[in-house]
């Protein structure tokens, strides 16, 4: 799943080494599992294996970077790769490049069961012409806002996040509640960081870095960036900002302390801000509807690379675990938004609350923001552009550059990063 930039790992594992699958000694056929952060999968391995007592399901996970990177290596050695590997949605461009070292879902049968998922995330987990399938999809990132309503109080603001969502229907509207809230609680900062709200602008925006047409570099020309990095920008500028990174431990600190009363959050980010926010700020935190209404941040791939040598078996692992009734489950479970209709469509989903967030409908909420979702184009070279911007961004957050100097600068290394 998604993670879009991104979770600390819950084990790490190196994943370089020998060949992916083997025949473990028992008899049974080992499946290795690579993923990225916690998918909630643990629970379900164990029955899977009950119900197939010839296969043995064994997790590999590392954190994201070294995971993407780690799967580089290994396919361009030609070993190493487990059976499965998550793709997280920014990379896919990348590696459908190189398709020819994975297996060809289609040819197993994916494409009967290409109406379970919503349409764009089909679409971005195969080729232009429809013909290689990647990957099948497990989670999706739809967007809410979290909120401290304890600190929302203190600045006058309102509470109940019926009203709050009414404040910002536009992110210029959240960039005046931010003025609000700055100017009445001095001491504490408006937002996580200038990166998060630029991200979530960015994600309701069809394209962003590249043209979807032809793949040429638009982001010096567009509208919709340069929106999101002003924005974004001119708040961290202001010193709205905390200036802290999502998953440092820094991160982990202002959650837990009460530094910042406001962030980006999409389903899988319910866990995240529980864990680091502990027992103590339970109640504290709300959850609302995100300016802009839906979008979207993260969501993952499985995906099945040549090298290794249980293919059918692999496939019917990934098919089985990304199926609907899996995909709502692990939503029940962990927060971790279904990308199936079916799945966030269920009664018990859109009926699911969490106590942590003031008993926030977080079912109602991701659902709603999951059907009006508009997916953005990301180009092949996503991956190398989208972190300069971001980097830029933390410039001006630390008073090195002004907004305009950082945004000049975030152009020419991209420009330089692609060739």
């Amino acid at each position: 799943m998604s993670w879009t930039a991104i979770v600390a790992a819950v084990l790490s594992v190196v994943l370089a080494g020998c060949s992916a699958t083997s025949g473990a000694g028992d008899g049974k056929t080992r499946i290795k599992i690579a993923t990225f952060g916690e998918f909630g999968y643990e629970p379900l391995f164990a029955e899977y294996e009950a119900q197939h007592p010839g296969i043995d399901l064994v997790p590999e996970v590392s954190d994201f970077e070294s995971h993407h990177k780690g799967l580089a290596t290994q396919l361009a050695g030609g070993s190493g790769a487990a059976d499965i590997v998550a793709i997280e949605e920014q990379y896919m461009p990348q590696f459908i490049q190189s398709r020819d070292k994975f297996v060809n879902l289609a040819d197993l049968g994916a494409k009967d069961m290409q109406g379970q998922w919503v349409p764009w995330k089909w679409e971005r987990g195969v080729s232009k012409d429809g013909g290689f399938v990647l990957g099948l999809g497990t989670d999706m990132g739809g967007l809410a806002l979290c909120y401290r309503r304890d600190l929302f109080e203190k600045a006058g603001l309102p509470t109940q996040r019926e009203e709050v969502a009414k404040l910002w229907p536009t992110w210029e509207d959240f960039t005046r509640v931010g003025d609000r809230f700055s100017a009445a609680v001095p001491d504490v900062k408006f937002a996580d960081s200038a990166g998060s709200i630029y991200t979530a602008i960015l994600n309701q925006a069809e394209e962003n870095f590249f043209s979807k047409a032809d793949e040429s570099f638009i982001a010096d020309r567009n509208p919709n960036l340069r929106r999101a990095f002003d924005i974004a920008g001119t708040m961290g500028a202001k010193g709205q900002t905390a200036n802290v990174t999502t998953y440092t431990q820094a991160w982990n600190v202002a959650v837990k302390q009460g530094s910042f009363a406001v962030m980006n959050c999409p389903a899988w980010m319910l866990d995240q801000i529980r864990s680091a926010g502990g027992d103590e700020n339970k109640g504290k935190w709300d959850v609302t509807t995100v300016p802009g209404n839906s979008g979207n941040q993260g969501g993952s791939y499985l995906t099945l690379p040549k090298q290794g040598a249980h293919h059918k078996e692999a496939y019917e692992v990934a098919k089985w675990l990304t199926a609907p009734e899996q995909q709502k489950r692990i939503f029940l479970q962990s927060g971790i938004l279904p990308s199936a209709p079916a799945a966030y469509q269920a009664p018990e989903v859109i009926s699911k609350t969490d106590q942590y967030f003031n008993d926030a409908p977080v079912g109602q909420i991701y659902a709603a923001s999951a059907d009006s979702l508009r997916p953005n184009y990301r180009g092949a070279k996503d991956s190398v552009v989208r972190p300069l911007f971001g980097q830029a961004l933390g410039r001006v957050e630390d008073g090195k550059q002004g907004v305009e100097a950082a945004w000049a600068e975030a152009v020419q290394q991209a420009r330089g990063a692609i060739g």
